[in-house]
């Protein structure tokens, strides 16, 4: 097994423009491509194999799996969006049952900063065809709290 910490950093600074991008994507087409999303889980798979982290797999693919159950649930009742459920999931996969609590606080605190700049017109909110309320994209969200779980050194190699 391979350890190597400059490595692991590398990797986690590539997926951290990667997430970037899928942001910006979601910001301005409301699209999440399944490329960026695929790349997202192979750099989780090269993250684990240089930080030693591999026993970590199966319980995060794991959670990501179920989690992606509840979350295809939330699809088919059109309450969240298909890019959502992907990005989400592969979120999931990186943060896993470890990292899970921080992930899920930053995540509700830019949740809540990108709800707010929508209602303010900051940011874009469209309205969704033949209702009242309105689109936001989720993705600025999800890399943002990833990237800060990076910062803070919850996947920092064994």
């Amino acid at each position: 097994m391979i350890h190597n910490a400059s490595l692991s950093t590398v990797v986690l600074v590539i997926t951290a423009a990667v997430l970037f991008y899928a942001a910006l994507t979601d910001l301005k087409h409301y699209k999440i491509r399944n490329d960026v999303v695929l790349v997202l889980a192979l750099l989780f798979f090269v993250h684990a194999f240089v930080s030693g982290r591999l026993a970590t797999i199966p319980w995060n693919v794991g959670f990501s799996a179920l989690i992606l159950l509840v979350l295809v649930y939330l699809y088919s009742r059109n309450w969240v969006g298909g890019g959502d459920v992907k990005l989400f999931s592969v979120a999931l996969l990186w943060v896993g049952l470890d990292c899970a609590l921080p992930f899920a606080v930053l995540l509700l605190a830019f949740s809540m900063i990108h709800t707010l700049a929508a209602r303010f017109g900051w940011v874009s909110a469209p309205q969704i065809d033949g209702d009242e309320r309105k689109r936001i994209a989720f993705a600025p969200s999800v890399a943002a709290a990833l990237i800060v779980v990076f910062m803070l050194g919850c996947l920092r190699p064994v």
